[in-house]
Order: structure tokens, then sequence, then C-alpha cells
């Protein structure tokens, strides 16, 4: 093999290679690009009594038709959470951030709100009996005529993260 050749195969070797793997990095992004990001946690339909779910990212996690009585989710991420017909019978949720998440159909007999950001939280069938919603955010909730009048009999307070009042957010004085 003269130069000549030899400087002929080598650029024909490093197109190969450069070809290879660029064809091999486009194969794993589209294989990849399917696959999500995160996996959100899922308890749905479970019993799950007097846990502790506090100061945790449970963001967009699942807990449909969960029983959760006496379960601790203060100071929690619970952004985008599905608590879509849960018992949430005497549950601490002091200082959780629930905004956007999925209430309907919940039940908050007795839960500590106390501080918690529900905006534009979907809860429209959800029941707050005898809830402490001091200082709770509800700005954007769309609740019931009924559970607002339960609501705003009890409703005092300022969210200290948003500043906004509990009244103001439910609409109580208008």
């Amino acid at each position: 093999m003269n130069g000549l050749n030899v400087s002929i195969w080598i650029a024909q070797l490093k197109r190969w290679v450069w070809t290879s793997v660029l064809a091999g990095l486009l194969v794993c992004l589209s294989l990849t690009s399917w696959l999500p990001t995160a996996w959100a946690d899922v308890y749905n339909k479970e019993i799950l009594l007097n846990r502790d779910f506090s100061n945790r990212d449970l963001t967009d996690a699942s807990f449909t038709k969960s029983d959760l009585r006496g379960s601790d989710f203060s100071n929690s991420d619970l952004r985008g959470v599905s608590f879509f017909a849960a018992n949430l019978e005497d549950v601490n949720l002091e200082g959780a951030n629930l905004s956007v998440a999925t209430l309907d159909s919940a039940r908050f007999a007795r839960a500590n709100l106390k501080n918690a950001n529900l905006e534009g939280a979907f809860a429209f069938n959800a029941e707050f009996r005898k809830a402490n919603i001091e200082g709770a955010d509800f700005t954007d909730v769309d609740l019931r005529d009924d559970t607002l009048e339960i609501l705003c009999a009890v409703a005092q307070g300022t969210n200290p993260v948003t500043g906004r009042n509990t009244r103001e957010t439910l609409y109580c004085d208008y």
C-alpha cells in the first residue's frame, strides 16, 4: 500500500467510526425519549393508617381511594397529588403544599390543614367537617356552597408562605 492509499483508508475509517458513533447516539436517544424521567409514588387503594409521610417530596403521587387515617403529611410537597376519594380523617397536613392536587370526594374530617396551600386544587366534593384550616390558602379551589359555609364559619389566619388571608381565599365576606 502506498502512502496515498493509506491516507484514504484512514479517512474512510474515521468517517465510518464517527458515523457509527452518531448512529448509536441517535438510537439511544430515540429509545429513551419515551421513558418517563421520574416515577411518581402510587399508593392507590392501600390501607396506610398512622404512616409518617412528613417532610417528603411526594409530587404527583397517587393515593386514590386509600385509607390514610391518622397519617402525617406535615410540611410535605404534595403538588399534583391525587387524594381522590381517600380517607384523610385525623390526618396532619400542616404546612403541606397541596396546590393543584385532586381532593375530590376526599374526607378531611378533623384533619389539620393549618398553613396548608391548596391553591388550584380540585376539591368540589371534599368533606372538611371539623378540620383545622387556620392559615390555609384556598385560592382558586372550587368548593360546593355547603362546604364553603362550613369552612367560612371557622376560617381565620394568614398563610405564612403565600401571605393570603384564609377568609379572603374562600371569598367568605363577599
